[in-house]
């Protein structure tokens, strides 16, 4: 799904940046553009960036559990 219309980015791009270390909208929009245009498309980003880094800091106790 196109999350920035103005630049083309889509919501996998933006996933892609995040899982590449990209934490903030500010070093999204240097990476890809999203966001310099009209600004629409920030709170949907930064949703797609706190998402991944979400799902990077989910705790896994089966695996600590495990040994």
């Amino acid at each position: 799904m196109y999350v920035c219309i103005c630049n083309g980015i889509t919501d996998h791009q933006i996933r892609e940046v995040a899982e590449a270390g990209c934490r903030t909208v500010a070093e999204l929009t240097m990476r890809t553009g999203a966001g310099a245009c009209c600004g629409s498309c920030v709170e949907m980003a930064q949703g797609l960036l706190d998402e991944v880094q979400a799902a990077r800091d989910l705790a896994l106790p089966v695996l600590s559990n495990a040994a």
